[in-house]
């Protein structure tokens, strides 16, 4: 299928648009602007018509502890009210940085006068209004939130954020410090072409997280290794079976893209990869079925809901105290210390477990780069067609800058993308048992800097990860096929994406 530039995004926009009326089904959405080469990063695309929880502490707001530093204030005062009664708009979907940036964006507004208008859309929409954005070169928005599958798609329509910072000295942030974003995010995220389409912003990624009280109880060894994780899953369940408790909860509903994410990390661990050096589907192989079996093994422990749940159900069982240890969301760990939790301060974060040796990056395809640390990770981008560059372009300065990311991580307790923040005085006073912690982040940049794995590149990919793959796990793991082969299941997937591969020319 091929499309003049112009066509390819009318066509992209349109299939959003018919997405979001429920005018076509997710299944053919994905499939068809994946044939139009844009995609969606796995884990956005398992967002899709949903929502991404928010586990962080809002009381911060207005406190002392949180106030905007003193000489940013004046900086936005010097440079900002340049532009007071201009307005700038930007369009994202429910990030947690987008959440708490809409709560504290008075604190930008009311020193520079410039009125900020943030609209909170469903992932979908958000694709459908910056493509038609861009497309009519319209700069209805100056701000783009992007997905990590749009980077390239998008790469012509925003200005580069250093090239731009240069060119502006009179405008430029002081210590603003583009050397301070994590240079494994810049690189596998916001960089095209040797340029940055934008800064980055939100990166959810998996690490390891075990009760103490249940390890304290039993004589177990922090987990490192996956034979480590299953000894204890299952020690943790014959144990504490009579209460109630199961060794390990899991993301595992057929069909969801959270099934997937459980998938692709098994593969991973056990040295294996989703698509070979050839871009055929490589699941199939042996590290692949070891992997599938393992994943078998490991559900024999779970609480049978685990085939029903996504990381919503996921999370649920480790706040009710439900599991023993989970291999997945950092995004977990404010949930779990809340003060709703039955569970608060007693889960124990560690960087993921490690397998197997890991497949070389070169043994993979379409960019996969394998690893023990799955993430989904966004930019935002600053429009090149915005009518209000200069406004906007102080606003995302002061939205991505060191002191706006450390206290928006310290409110909402997510993952922050500059290296400076995990040092900061006020996330480190937040290192503690209790709503909106952040006492999972050491683990958390350990992962992002080291460990950090990402999904195969390639348009098709998202409907591969929402719907072939999930969908004929789910059949292996709930009995109504294969089975109970993993090699007969991974074989029916093989077939089916290297069918799909070969007639989209890919």
């Amino acid at each position: 299928m091929s499309f003049r530039d112009h066509d390819r995004k009318t066509y992209i926009a349109d299939l959003a648009q018919a997405f979001a009326s429920r005018r076509i089904s997710k299944r053919e959405f994905l499939k068809k602007v994946g044939l139009a080469g844009v995609g969606f990063s796995a884990f956005n695309a398992g967002l899709l018509g949903n929502s991404r929880g928010f586990f962080g502490d809002t009381s911060l707001i207005g406190t002392e502890a949180m106030a905007q530093d003193a000489t940013v204030t004046q900086w936005l005062k010097d440079v900002g009210s340049k532009f007071k009664g201009t307005t700038i708009r930007y369009t994202s979907e429910a990030t947690p940085p987008t959440v708490v940036l809409d709560k504290i964006k008075q604190e930008f507004i009311e020193p520079t006068g410039i009125n900020v208008e943030i609209e909170i859309v469903p992932l979908e929409q958000v694709l459908a209004k910056a493509t038609l954005d861009v497309q009519g070169q319209l700069g209805s928005y100056d701000l783009y939130y992007l997905d990590q599958s749009w980077v390239s798609t998008f790469a012509q329509d925003t200005v580069e954020p250093r090239e731009y910072y240069q060119s502006k000295p009179d405008l430029a942030m002081p210590g603003f410090d583009f050397d301070d974003f994590s240079p494994g995010l810049v690189k596998g995220l916001a960089e095209y072409e040797g340029k940055w389409v934008g800064l980055p912003f939100d990166v959810p990624i998996f690490i390891t997280m075990y009760r103490q009280d249940l390890w304290d109880k039993h004589g177990l060894a922090v987990p490192k290794t996956v034979e480590d994780f299953t000894a204890a899953a299952k020690a943790i369940f014959e144990a504490e079976k009579g209460n109630g408790i199961f060794g390990t909860g899991l993301q595992a509903k057929s069909g969801h893209y959270s099934l997937n994410c459980d998938w692709t990390q098994m593969v991973w661990n056990e040295g294996g990869s989703i698509f070979g050096a050839n871009k055929k589907f490589a699941g199939n192989d042996e590290a692949g079925v070891r992997g599938l079996a393992l994943y078998q093994e490991w559900l024999k422990v779970a609480p049978p809901e685990s085939t029903n749940s996504t990381w919503d159900g996921q999370g649920a069982m480790m706040v009710a105290g439900q599991v023993g240890i989970v291999n997945s969301w950092a995004e977990y760990m404010p949930g779990v210390d809340s003060a709703e939790s039955k569970t608060q301060g007693l889960w124990m974060p560690v960087t993921p477990v490690k397998g197997k040796a890991l497949r070389a990056v070169d043994q993979a395809g379409f960019g996969e780069i394998p690893n023990y640390g799955h993430q989904g990770a966004s930019i935002l981008g600053l429009s090149k067609y915005s009518k209000n560059l200069d406004a906007a372009w102080v606003f995302m300065q002061w939205a991505c800058s060191k002191d706006v990311v450390a206290r928006c991580t310290t409110i909402g307790g997510f993952a922050p993308v500059r290296t400076s923040a995990y040092s900061d005085p006020r996330i480190l006073e937040k290192a503690k048992p209790g709503p909106g912690t952040t006492r999972h982040l050491p683990v958390v940049k350990e992962t992002i800097d080291n460990l950090m794995a990402s999904e195969p590149d390639m348009p098709l990919w998202a409907g591969f990860s929402n719907n072939e793959i999930p969908v004929n796990l789910g059949k292996l793991l709930t009995g109504q096929d294969f089975n109970g082969d993993p090699k007969a299941c991974m074989d029916a997937i093989a077939a089916s994406i290297d069918a799909a591969v070969a007639e989209a020319g890919l």
